[in-house]
């Protein structure tokens, strides 16, 4: 099977990393990559968001699969466009894919759906939530507990775009639950926690994600399943039911309150930095399980969940997230790899055969263990062997893990 890969961050070399192992894998390609994909197969220089060069790419190289990893493409239309000339795709239509592009669609599926949600508000008075309506990067975001953190985040999310989201705060911890869809069936996937927060203790202005662990304690596979009933399989009955069913990664950010799980927002694809966490723990053939889906039957696919713990801290910019770096020389990852940690390029580039920053979130290192406290341990020791100008990282990720 010739795959075609859609993206550049973590993410996709999570992805790619996993695909490379698939017993039917002939070709692996990525549009655009990155210098760690690279290692695993060929890049091409297509941005994500062309869907008209994506499908001239896909079409000269015979694609079997275009595995679609971000969401902008997949808001904007890339999946329709390949799907409309006969590619199968791994990602939702820009219809199914609103679930994500816009809080107030995602709103308005889940009071049709009848799917536990924070409530929205009419009018912002603190404490509440303000979003951005539509895709943020992870960053549109706002926790307000006074007046004065309500005023910054009035501005900063109509930066965004003119229209806001309103919601009550909720309190509990937070976990992203994820199911594989082929448009009418779900099929659950290890449940992870991340973290936002740029600083420890979870302080600072939110990112797209500073690192992750997998399991969670008390999302054994009966709770996730009870997950997928109460919240994915409804919200897939209802896309299907507006004309948008939908295939893909249905990830669900869940709200763990002393009322029961309430859902915080839907994205339409894996997440960056849980798919870092989530796929060591995946045994089995996942480009199987992602062609069956873009196929339109997950019916017989079934996808084994390892036993062992994997834990995710991102390599950040000094200035993340206000500005990204630029250009500094990478040390030290070799090293890591042969301390037996995964290290998934998100920020890299090449100059000449120099390997540099080229972003806000540099690298994830991924460590294994048979808990995660010992995932931890290995993956914080992995850290302290990879350096670059200004470089930082929280040292809390998974510190209050019970498993």
């Amino acid at each position: 099977m010739k795959v075609l890969l859609v993206g550049s961050g973590g993410r996709e070399h999570a992805l790619a990393w996993k695909l490379s192992q698939a017993p039917d894998l002939a070709e692996l390609h990525a549009a655009p990559g990155n210098p760690g994909i690279a290692t695993l197969g060929r890049c091409h220089p297509v941005r994500a968001e062309d869907g008209e060069s994506l499908l001239t790419l896909a079409r000269s190289l015979e694609a079997n699969l275009v595995v679609v990893g971000p969401e902008a493409p997949l808001v904007a239309g890339v999946a329709d466009e390949l799907r409309h000339v006969g590619v199968p795709v791994f990602g939702p239509s820009s219809g199914a894919a609103r679930i994500e592009g816009s809080k107030s669609f995602a709103k308005d599926v889940m009071r049709a759906a009848g799917v536990p949600t924070a409530e929205s508000l009419s009018v912002a008075r603190p404490p509440c939530v303000i979003k951005a309506d539509g895709l943020a990067a992870g960053k549109g975001v706002f926790i307000c507990h006074d007046q004065a953190e309500l005023d910054v985040a009035l501005q900063a999310a109509t930066s965004f775009g003119d229209s806001i989201v309103i919601e009550e705060l909720l309190e509990g911890e937070e976990v992203s639950v994820f199911a594989l869809c082929d448009g009418v069936r779900a099929l659950a996937l290890p449940v992870v926690q991340d973290f936002k927060r740029a600083e420890d203790e979870d302080t600072g202005p939110n990112t797209g994600g500073m690192g992750s662990y997998s399991p969670v304690a008390g999302f054994g596979p009966a709770e996730v399943e009870d997950v997928l009933d109460t919240v994915h399989r409804p919200v897939l009955e209802e896309l299907a039911a507006r004309g948008a069913p939908f295939v893909g990664v249905l990830f669900a950010g869940l709200m763990l309150t002393d009322d029961g799980p309430r859902v915080l927002e839907f994205n339409c694809r894996f997440g960056d930095p849980e798919t870092q966490s989530l796929l060591p723990r995946v045994n089995g053939d996942l480009l199987g399980a992602l062609a069956r889906a873009a196929a339109g039957d997950l019916s017989a696919v079934e996808l084994e969940v390892s036993d062992t713990a994997a834990v995710t801290v991102t390599l950040a910019a000094g200035d993340y997230p206000a500005a990204n770096d630029v250009g500094s020389p990478i040390d030290g990852i070799e090293e890591a790899e042969q301390a037996g940690a995964l290290v998934f390029h998100a920020g890299t580039a090449l100059n000449g055969d120099r390997l540099v920053t080229n972003g806000g979130r540099i690298l994830s290192v991924t460590s294994t263990g048979v808990t995660v406290a010992v995932a931890r341990e290995r993956a914080y020791a992995a850290c302290e062997l990879v350096s670059f100008a200004g470089m930082r990282y929280r040292n809390d990720i998974a510190a209050m893990a019970h498993v």
